[in-house]
């Protein structure tokens, strides 16, 4: 473990994430009291597991109505057709 001030990790930090990545821990003070630590994250990332998939089966339903063509007047709405104030105006 390394312990250094604010001065020097602004001034050498590349070389202190080096370090961390090669597994050390570095502690950052100001003013000689630790405020900071840098460990690197591969432990962590270990831990994570992926989903499994399925979790929210049967929590939704899409009713068959969903699938129904639209009429012709909301079709047209969607497609920017017969709307009197255009939002995004053509050039």
């Amino acid at each position: 473990m390394v312990a250094i001030n604010i001065h020097e990790a602004k001034a050498h930090l590349s070389e202190y994430l080096a370090r961390v990545e090669a597994g050390e821990t570095v502690i950052i003070s100001r003013r000689n009291k630790p405020v900071a630590k840098l460990v690197p994250l591969e432990a962590e990332q270990e831990k994570l597991t992926p989903r499994p998939i399925g979790l929210a089966k049967g929590m939704g339903h899409v009713p068959p109505e969903f699938f129904e063509p639209l009429d012709d007047e909301l079709l047209d709405l969607f497609e920017g057709k017969g709307c009197d104030n255009d939002p995004l105006p053509t050039k």
